[in-house]
């Protein structure tokens, strides 16, 4: 399986524009996601169900389908982009006050006209910060939530820690995250599309196509799952579950921070 010979040349021509992740620093990493995240921003939402085939609505709603609220009913979204998590918990928990929290502030404008038009200005507070260093106190949600940013953040445990640190004993951390299937008749396939066919693709419909060259080499780059569960118990937290969707090209990681309260 391959991709049309004109299709080739014009992708070798873009991939020569883009660094991967493993030929520049994580500096020089994050300014690249804040540049792409900044650029992309008006189409974002179109091209993630696009290219998806509308499955990134399903993975996010069956995440939100396994929090639960028992203490604070507060939610924090970290890299909360658009803020689809966020307005999909609110829709979902009528009796929660959700905090969607992101560093490109170009995707928080979006996501604050998207709030607005479903009437949940009121529940639902974006602000601009760090994942690295969250602006809230020690114990202060019932779960806490990322949804395709961990891969952006190239200390991901450094963000695991404080996501822990910000949830209340008994509460959950969860990441959603895109993963390479290690399903063998499929995975010849998601490479192809991961790194042909999606540039291509997006590059119709996108400024800076050089994204989604990013995207498939994040997601490639992303570790296994049994080792990123094994970052999630390192980082403090217990009962790790990942779930696998869509033929494992999407996983649920579920973990609680031990304790009581």
């Amino acid at each position: 399986m391959d991709v049309p010979e004109k299709w080739r040349d014009r992708l070798t021509i873009m991939r020569e524009k883009y660094l991967s992740i493993d030929q520049i620093k994580d500096a020089d990493r994050i300014r690249m996601v804040r540049e792409i995240f900044s650029t992309i921003t008006g189409k974002y939402d179109f091209l993630n169900h696009f290219l998806s085939l509308r499955r990134d609505i399903y993975w996010r709603r069956f995440a939100v389908r396994r929090m639960r609220f028992f203490n604070s009913y507060r939610f924090l979204d970290v890299a909360t982009g658009t803020s689809d998590l966020a307005i999909d918990a609110a829709l979902h928990y009528p009796d929660i006050q959700v905090t969607g929290l992101d560093f490109v502030k170009e995707m928080l404008d979006q996501g604050v006209k998207k709030i607005a038009r479903k009437k949940l200005s009121p529940r639902i507070n974006l602000m601009q910060g760090n994942a690295l260093d969250l602006p809230f106190q020690d114990d202060s949600f019932d779960a806490a939530g990322i949804a395709f940013g961990i891969r952006n953040i190239p200390d991901r445990a450094g963000a695991l820690k404080e996501l822990r640190r910000v949830v209340i004993p008994g509460g959950q951390v969860l990441v959603l995250e895109m993963t390479f299937p290690r399903i063998s008749c499929f995975t010849r396939f998601f490479d192809l599309y991961l790194n042909r066919i999606l540039p291509f693709l997006a590059r119709a419909f996108s400024p800076n196509p050089e994204a989604y060259y990013y995207l498939g080499d994040s997601i490639m780059a992303f570790p296994t799952v049994d080792r990123f569960t094994g970052m999630m118990k390192d980082a403090g937290l217990a009962d790790v579950r990942a779930y696998a969707l869509t033929l494992e090209i999407c996983h649920l990681f579920v973990g609680l921070k031990a304790g009581t309260k």
